[in-house]
């Protein structure tokens, strides 16, 4: 039950916008109709149970499976996780994270009824698996965000679940994970936020897949092997970097250390 409950998972990874070579796609795209696919090109129209052949020869698709799982303790993550640097402000950087956070504030009030968010193309992922938060995503703007940045437009709305009703907590933006932090750094300053990006996956080789999942596992995202060497020693397929460039932000809060909570969006496990 519990490893059937990760093949479903897979689909979250979406949000993520695992590649970073893509086009956009045109708007009357069955892929983006239909979120049958994921950001990066690789096919999601199978995920689940019925996708036993992916699920059991994907190396990419074991490597989101164990994501979603290693993500319920993102600070734990050590060789696995990069963040930007944190750089000196310079002139404007305040105004410009202001300008972003006024955005995300007026988007985050269009939505607070979630109905809206889903009237508006965002789609829930999972709403009957439990998660802390629940990513509501618009695979029209992740394209987007592919190529550019408007605050206006973010790739996910963040809810969190009371009773039968979600209520809106932030928003998700993301970049293509070929940036350069002087790239991040343009569309949101690095004085003001941290992006982070997931790297150095080993995913085991096949018939060993469920040992990502093992407490002291050589493979994943909390494995000890975090090089290309390792890897392949091991029987293993190395991913430098397995998702885009990703940051929250809470726009509702009163102070910037919590409208751009590094803790919190690591919690939050996006």
């Amino acid at each position: 039950m519990r490893s059937h409950i990760y093949v479903r998972l897979v689909v979250l990874i979406s949000l993520f916008l695992l590649g970073a070579t893509w086009s956009p796609l045109p708007a009357n795209s069955a892929t983006v109709q239909s979120g049958q696919q994921d950001m990066s090109g690789m096919d999601m129209s199978g995920h689940g149970a019925s996708n036993d052949k992916a699920a059991g020869a994907d190396p990419d698709h074991d490597a989101g499976i164990h994501a979603m799982h290693a993500m319920e303790g993102h600070m734990d993550m050590g060789p696995h996780m990069k963040m930007t640097e944190s750089r000196p402000a310079k002139p404007g950087d305040a105004e410009r994270a202001r300008q972003v956070v006024e955005v995300a504030r007026t988007v985050a009030a269009k939505y607070a009824d979630y109905h809206t968010a889903l009237a508006d193309g965002f789609k829930i992922f999972l709403p009957n698996v439990p998660q802390k938060v629940y990513h509501f995503t618009n695979y029209r703007y992740g394209f987007e965000a592919g190529h550019s940045f408007n605050p206006e437009h973010p790739t996910s709305l963040l809810y969190e679940k009371h009773g039968a009703d979600y209520q809106l907590v932030g928003v998700m933006y993301t970049a293509p994970k070929r940036f350069s932090e002087d790239q991040l750094d343009e569309r949101i300053p690095l004085s003001i936020a941290r992006w982070h990006e997931h790297v150095n996956f080993c995913v085991p080789p096949p018939g060993h897949r469920m040992e990502m999942l093992a407490p002291n596992s050589q493979f994943g995202l909390r494995g000890s092997i975090a090089t290309q060497e390792a890897c392949d020693a091991a029987g293993g397929t190395f991913r430098p970097v397995i998702f885009n460039w990703m940051v929250h932000v809470y726009p509702f809060e009163k102070d910037q250390a919590s409208i751009w909570s590094v803790d919190r969006q690591h919690g939050d496990a996006d």
